[in-house]
């Protein structure tokens, strides 16, 4: 009767013993990931790497979408302007007479229309851009 007893007990001590050691090793790991700066600093980098890279998707689609909106923008003042010109023409043609100073524009326009609205095209684009571009610094002040 008395070895079972201390068979029991004896039993009980190495399963406690064992969850000590257990707990012991989880501390240490604990520690040694906390003195572990190379390895934190490596895992730091690795996230700020990550984030960087989603800025970087950001922005090119952000300068996507800009770049077509003034694309746009310009294809849209292009086609008011070739319209004015148009419309111009048809005023100039309809009155028969066009003043002396303007004669020499007005005919080239007239013969050659597609240059004038290329210049006039680029010429939208700039100032969209411009305008864009000082929106943009106007929202970082």
């Amino acid at each position: 009767m008395t070895d079972r007893p201390t068979a029991d007990g004896a039993a009980e001590l190495r399963k406690q013993i064992a969850r000590t050691r257990s707990q012991l090793g989880s501390t240490v790991e604990e520690l040694a990931a906390r003195t572990d700066l190379r390895g934190r600093a490596k895992a730091r980098a690795a996230d700020l790497k990550d984030r960087a890279g989603a800025m970087t998707v950001q922005l090119r689609s952000s300068a996507a979408q800009a770049g077509h909106t003034v694309q746009v923008r310009a294809k849209d003042a292009g086609h008011v302007v070739q319209e004015k010109a148009a419309h111009a023409g048809h005023t100039a043609r309809a009155e028969g007479t066009v003043p002396a100073p303007l004669s020499a524009p007005v005919g080239y326009v007239r013969r050659h229309p597609r240059p004038v609205v290329i210049v006039a095209a680029a010429a939208a684009l700039i100032v969209a851009a411009g305008a864009a571009f000082g929106r943009r610094r106007a929202s970082r002040c």
